[in-house]
Formats: C-alpha cells, structure tokens, sequence
C-alpha cells in the first residue's frame, strides 16, 4: 500500500511539473515553436528573417512573442520528437525550417488545431502539404525555395563551355531532393550536361560519396539538400584538391566556398514567410486558406577568390549582373 502511495504521489508531481512548463505563459503573449531540420547558413538566415517578418507585422520577441527553438541536426526522428514536444508545450504555432521538418509537423498536428507555417520546402505538393494547385492539404501553409534549375544549368554552361558531367549529392531521404534531381536530370540534356546523381543516407557517407564522385564529374552542383549542406565544406576541401569547381544553391554556400549560383536570398524568403505568419496570428487569414508562395527573384552570386583559386575567369556578363561578388572564403 505504502509502495502505491509512493508512485503515485511520484505521478502527480510529475504531471504537475509537466503541466506548469507546457501552460505558463504571459498575458497576450504568443508562443512559437520553431523547429529547424538542420544547422547552417541558409536556413538560419530564414529563421531571422522569419523573426524579422513577424516583428513587421507586430509580433516582436520579448515584447507579446516567445520564441521555443529547437534544431534537428538532421535528423528526422528527432523532428519528430521536437513537433510533439511544441505540441506538449501548448505552441500557438509551429514554424517548421525545410522539408522534412515541415513534414513531420504537419503529421503531429492533424489532430490539433496548431497552424503549420513551413518554409525553405523545394516542393510543398510531392512533400503532401499541398494540393497541385497550391491549396493547403489542412492547417498548414509557407514558402517554397524551389531552386531555378534551367538559370543555374545556364550559368554553369557559360562558366564551363566544355564540361560534359555534373555531378550531384543528394540525401534519399529527403523529398525535396529528389524532386530536385528529377528535374536536373529532365533538362540538363538541352543544356549539353549528363547529370551524375549519388545519393547519400546520412551525413556521414558524405566523405566516401564526395570521393566517388569527384571520379567521373567536371563540377558538383550543390542542391538545398539540408543533409549534404551540412557536410559542404568537406565536400569542398576534397573537391579544391582537385581542382574541380562546386555550384552552390544560394549565397551563403558561395560565402564558403562554391564557385557560383543562380539563387535566391533565404533571409527575405524567411521574411516573406514571416508575414503570413503574422497574417495568421492576427486573425487576418487562417493558415488553411492561403496558398504557399514561391520566391521568384533569383540572382547571381560570385566568389572571386575561388576562382582565382581554380583558374576560372568569370564571363564579364555574369560579373556585371552579379548582385554580389565575393573577394574572400568565409570560414
């Protein structure tokens, strides 16, 4: 009996001490979970910018906001874990940083009333958030990163007259991966290219995989893919040894190392994705009801230090079109 008496005493102070953490927040104010698939560059600047976003339409940290951030480090089951603990936590909203985040929230909350706002997802539809015309699959809604394939082909051509091979890293756990890959591989043809693929299962086949491939390609074109961005300066290193240029998706991997790309700002796709955020919370529009946008702005960026590094002279009509040129690798 005493034993009885014991566990559940241990029960309750348990559940109260749950109950406290998940309830307890100030008057007004609004509560966010943001859960991040992976830890680099591109999508910590969506994340400010999504913070950026909402201050714009109202909602500023420490002021009526609380922000609960949580990384995944790439890890699929522990997003899962991070949604259902937003959900423990009693989030008035889950802002969930690329696809297999998006995902997995989307999952966790079908039997909530938690709005979802995604963003950083290459392809909301083949990742069943939406439907083909755009329209919400539930309470769920954000921005799509989707990378200008025939640009960045493009690019590269002008870049390397002569290159035959591209080769491409992709994680096959990763939808938003493999809807990239079908349609490198469905255009790169006009463009002159074979498309070399090696798909990967964690961040740790990058090293082996990066060197296989480096065998038979003339350049790597870099995808958003969240598993393989976070090992891309491994990827660098090998391929600078072999003087072998890399393409990045968007600035921040020109930052570090990637020759060029054709891409987008992930700090004003969190922006925009921030103010329909804000449009939800306000009551304006329910997340149900908005269809997911796309950034339609793509630009040039350049690293002039890598390719002085690889021999590569940058055709005078990409530079004078650049919206920035980079004279130094960040480290």
């Amino acid at each position: 009996m005493r034993k009885k008496i014991i566990v559940v005493t241990m029960l309750l102070a348990m559940a109260a001490t749950f109950m406290v953490g998940c309830s307890k927040k100030k008057d007004g104010e609004i509560v966010i979970g943001i859960g991040q698939f992976a830890e680099h560059g591109s999508l910590d600047n969506c994340r400010e910018g999504f913070l950026a976003g909402l201050e714009e339409g109202g909602y500023k940290e420490g002021k009526n906001l609380k922000i609960i951030y949580e990384n995944s480090q790439a890890d699929v089951n522990m997003a899962s874990q991070i949604s259902h603990s937003f959900i423990a936590k009693q989030v008035d909203m889950i802002a969930a940083i690329a696809t297999p985040m998006a995902q997995s929230a989307f999952g966790a909350t079908k039997n909530t009333e938690i709005p979802v706002i995604f963003t950083a997802v290459t392809d909301p539809i083949k990742a069943e958030l939406a439907q083909a015309d755009g329209k919400p699959n539930g309470n769920v809604t954000g921005t799509s990163d989707k990378l200008p394939v025939e640009k960045q082909l493009e690019m590269i051509r002008k870049i390397l007259p002569d290159a035959k091979r591209i080769g491409i890293m992709y994680s096959t756990g990763e939808v938003n991966s493999l809807s990239a890959i079908e349609e490198y591989k469905e255009i790169a043809p006009s463009f002159g290219f074979e498309i070399v693929e090696s798909g990967i299962s964690a961040v740790g086949d990058v090293p082996l995989a990066a060197d296989s491939l480096l065998e038979k390609v003339d350049c790597i074109n870099n995808l958003t893919d969240n598993t393989v961005v976070s090992a891309l300066p491994t990827i660098l290193n090998k391929a600078t040894k072999k003087n072998i240029p890399v393409f990045g998706s968007e600035v921040e991997q020109v930052k570090i190392g990637c020759l060029a790309t054709m891409g987008l700002d992930y700090y004003d796709l969190g922006m925009k994705t921030g103010r329909i955020a804000a449009q939800v919370l306000s009551g304006e529009k329910k997340a149900s009801k908005i269809n997911f946008e796309r950034i339609e702005e793509f630009d040039f960026y350049g690293n002039n230090a890598v390719a002085d590094m690889l021999g590569i002279t940058m055709p005078s009509d990409l530079v004078e079109s650049a919206k920035e040129m980079f004279d130094n690798i960040a480290e």
